[in-house]
C-alpha cells in the first residue's frame, strides 16, 4: 500500500540528530547512547529498512551529516571524537579521537575535502581530510556552537552560538572575520535564504533574527513567533523555513514578508531535536524526545506565495494544518494554539522574492 509519507521509524533511545541523503532515500540518525543508524525509507507500507548500525561512539552522538557526494557519513559526539563512516557498509574509515577539547555539538561538510566542527565551549575547527588535520582553529564565541551554515562558494562559514552571537569566518583565508552583537537568548540555528542574500537565525526565545549578507554586525529584522522556542530550522524554499520547537510543533514560516503559514506536523508535547529535508523538497523528517523519526509531506509549501498585504489577525483561530498528518482541527492539543499570524496564501507561483 502506498502512503503519502514513509512510516515512523522508532528507536530504542532518543535520536538527537538526523540527516537525509542528498540523492537517495536514506536516513542517518545518531542517538543519545552513541549509536548511529542508516535506514532506507519508502512511501510503500512496510518498506522502511535498517541497513546498518554503528556503536563506535562512547557517548551521545550529537550530529550526523552526509558528505556532498553521499558516500561518507560524518558523525560527532559528546566523547569529543569525529568519525567518518562509509554509507554503503557503515565501516569506520577515519577517526579523530580527541578532535576538540570539549564535547562536540555539530558538523558541516563544506566541500569534498573540507568540513567544520563546533563544540560545547564555542570552539570552531575547520578540517582538511587531505592533510588529516585542522586548518583553522578559533574560539571567538563563549558558549556552545549550535549550528553552522556556509555560502554556495564554500568561502564564508557562519556559526550560531549559545552566547547569542553569529560568528563569521573566512574558510578560504582561514581566518575569523567578525561577531554579530548578541541577540536575546541562545542562537540555535542558522540558514541562508533569498538566494544567499539573507541569513536567518533561530533563538531559544522563539524569535527569528534576520541579517543581510553584507551586514552581519547587527540584525536587520526580527520576527517573534508565538512559540516557546526555535530549536531547529531548515530552509524548504528560498523564502520558507520549517521550524521545530520545545512544544513539539513544526511550523512553516515565510521570511520577508514574515508570516507563520501553519503547522506541518508535530511530536505531541515532545521537544523537537532536528529537522531534515529530502532531495526535491517534498518530504521533511523530524526527530524528537519520543524516540521516533517522523516524515511529513511538505510538497504544498513550494507553491505557496505570501502577500505583503496583511489581514487583521483573527482571535481564537487554530494554527492552520499544512499536511494531512498535521493536527489542525483545533481539538485537544491545538485548542490553545491560537492564530500566530494569519497567512494569505495563493497558489501557482514560486517563492516570494521580496528582499
Amino acid at each position: 500500500r502506498l502512503r503519502d509519507t514513509p512510516e515512523d521509524i522508532c528507536f530504542e533511545a532518543t535520536a538527537n540528530a538526523i540527516a537525509l541523503h542528498p540523492a537517495r532515500p536514506l536516513l542517518a540518525a545518531g542517538d543519545v547512547d552513541g549509536d548511529v543508524y542508516l535506514y532506507s525509507y519508502s512511501c510503500t507500507e512496510g518498506q522502511n529498512r535498517q541497513l546498518w548500525s554503528s556503536g563506535h561512539h562512547l557517548k551521545s552522538c550529537r550530529d550526523v551529516a552526509f558528505s556532498q557526494d553521499g558516500q561518507k557519513l560524518f558523525t560527532v559526539s559528546k566523547d569529543k571524537s569525529i568519525h567518518l563512516l562509509t554509507v554503503e557498509q557503515g565501516r569506520l574509515e577515519t577517526r579523530f579521537p580527541k578532535a576538540h577539547g570539549s564535547a562536540l555539538n555539530c558538523v558541516l561538510p563544506i566541500d569534498a575535502h573540507v568540513f567544520a566542527t563546533g563544540d560545547d565551549n564555542g570552539a570552531l575547527k575547520v578540517w582538511d581530510l587531505r592533510k588529516g588535520d585542522s586548518i583553522l582553529e578559533a574560539q571567538q564565541q563563549e558558549e556552545y556552537i549550535s549550528a553552522m551554515a556556509v555560502d554556495g562558494n564554500g568561502k564564508i562559514l557562519l556559526t550560531a552560538s549559545g552566547d547569542g552571537t553569529l560568528g563569521v569566518f573566512n574558510v578560504k583565508r582561514r581566518r575569523f572575520e567578525l561577531l554579530s552583537e548578541p541577540q536575546n537568548g541562545d542562537l540555535t540555528s542558522v540558514v541562508l535564504l533569498k538566494r544567499g542574500r539573507k541569513v536567518a537565525c533561530g533563538s531559544s526565545e522563539g524569535t527569528i533574527y534576520l541579517f543581510n549578507w553584507d551586514g552581519f554586525g547587527a540584525a536587520s529584522d526580527r520576527f517573534a513567533l508565538r512559540a516557546e522556542s526555535v530549536d531547529c530550522m531548515v530552509p524548504v524554499t528560498d523564502s520558507i523555513v520549517c521550524v521545530g520547537s520545545l512544544d513539539g510543533v513544526i511550523r512553516a514560516v515565510n521570511i520577508l514578508p514574515n508570516r507563520v503559514l501553519g503547522c506541518v506536523g508535530q511530536h505531541l508535547g515532545e521537544p523537537i531535536e532536528q529537522l531534515a529535508v529530502a532531495p526535491g523538497g517534498q518530504l521533511l523528517a523530524s526527530c524528537a524526545h519520543d524516540q521516533k523519526v517522523k516524515f511529513w509531506d511538505i510538497s504544498a509549501l513550494g507553491e505557496m506565495v505570501v502577500d505583503d498585504y496583511r489581514k487583521k489577525k483573527k482571535k481564537g483561530v487554530p494554527l492552520r494544518a499544512l499536511s494531512g498528518k498535521a493536527v489542525g482541527s483545533g481539538e485537544d492539543f491545538f485548542a490553545d494554539l491560537r492564530d500566530e499570524a494569519q497567512p494569505e496564501a495563493a497558489e501557482g507561483s514560486d517563492s516570494d522574492d521580496s528582499d
